[in-house]
């Protein structure tokens, strides 16, 4: 079986909502949830990137607490398997887990709201072992442009170009999933390092803004990058994609559903634009509640492999795809990590990194 490394799963929050943030109990089958360590070994899941997740009702250091709290789940979550999971930072870490057999479990925080516009909450995350931050959610922040949100900086603002500089420079991974192209366009053009997405799919099979559009997928490629292809079926199915869009009232009694053949056209698509260097899988799972047909939990990984092996991908594509160009990506800036950590890095930036604060009126949710 070829191990899996995934770019992004939800369990933290789905534990927030459905289990009290309990670690316990995924040694078997947990009822309304993807994942679970049965699961995973069945679907050859090697390595998890963890995604910190923060609902937006919650404001300034509010996400920073509830961040610092699914940092903490996760340490705990391993710490309750020890026999199945090992954390893991750096893609030597990641060998080092496979070898030993178990999975190794990484984090990546959803939001760049959860610094709060300060560098030093950045820091603070990466000494905690996040290894990548996606630069906004659905909401564009004080310093990025989201695609699903009225754009306010053209891209980045120059606080954010520092955002990006500083992640390149302690080797945290610019994760471009949930971003406005401009936002894409931008972070290529100021990060000096590989970036993915850690789940997004193409927009050119399924036109929904949180897509890849095929210049920013051929520079992720052309930069060593990595574009993770999730499987969320709003994001997949053109068919569904119209479906939610409707009234509620004018919406079909039918609902579409998506399907793991769909998701593979995403696998090849982005193959062929941008390389088969620069194509990973990002499920996306316990973050949405209907899954494609065949790809309905963490145990369906080798069913995709297969769909793609019928299409004449070769073991090797298939291993580059699975877990290699990920692992390349992440050991592209694992010497800034390690130096950052060991304190031997050239220091922060000065001043110490507080984007400008605006005026309390301005802030999204004010009346």
């Amino acid at each position: 079986m070829i191990p899996v490394i995934d770019g992004h799963n939800d369990l933290p929050w789905a534990s927030r909502e459905k289990r009290g943030y309990t670690a316990q109990g995924l040694d078997g089958a947990v009822p309304g949830l993807h994942t679970d360590v049965p699961r995973m070994r069945e679907g050859g899941l090697a390595a998890q990137f963890w995604s910190l997740w923060v609902d937006p009702v919650l404001k300034g250091a509010e996400q920073v607490t509830a961040t610092l709290e699914q940092i903490d789940f996760v340490h705990r979550l391993v710490a309750a398997a020890p026999g199945e999971l090992a954390l893991a930072r750096t893609a030597a870490e990641v060998r080092a887990a496979l070898k030993a057999g178990k999975i190794a479990s990484l984090m990546g925080s959803e939001g760049g709201a959860q610094i709060d516009s300060s560098l030093a909450v950045l820091r603070q995350y990466a000494r905690a072992e996040m290894r990548y931050m996606t630069l906004t959610w659905n909401r564009t922040t004080e310093w990025a442009d989201s695609a699903t949100d009225a754009p306010r900086h053209g891209g980045l603002s120059d606080f954010g170009r520092d955002v990006v500089r500083e992640m390149n420079r302690i080797g945290v991974l610019v994760d471009l999933s949930h971003v406005a192209p401009t936002t894409m366009r931008a972070a290529l053009e100021v990060s000096t390092r590989p970036v993915l997405t850690s789940h997004s799919s193409a927009l050119a099979i399924c036109d929904h803004p949180r897509n890849v559009p095929d210049d920013v997928m051929r520079a992720i490629g052309e930069a060593g990058g990595v574009q993770m292809v999730t499987f969320v079926p709003r994001f997949v199915s053109q068919e569904v994609r119209d479906y939610w869009e409707l009234p509620e009232g004018e919406r079909p009694a039918e609902v579409p559903q998506a399907t793991l053949a769909q998701v593979a056209d995403h696998v090849e698509y982005v193959r062929e634009v941008a390389g088969v260097h620069a194509v990973g899988l990002g499920g996306d799972f316990d973050g949405t509640d209907l899954m494609p047909v065949g790809l309905e939990d963490v145990s369906t990984y080798p069913a995709l492999l297969d769909e793609l092996r019928s299409r004449r991908w070769s073991e090797p594509e298939l291993r580059a795809l699975a877990h290699e160009n990920v692992l390349r990506v992440l050991e592209a800036s694992d010497p800034a990590y390690e130096a950052f950590l060991a304190g031997l890095d050239d220091g922060p930036a000065e001043p110490v990194g507080i984007a400008p604060r605006v005026d309390a009126s301005t802030r999204e949710g004010a009346a």
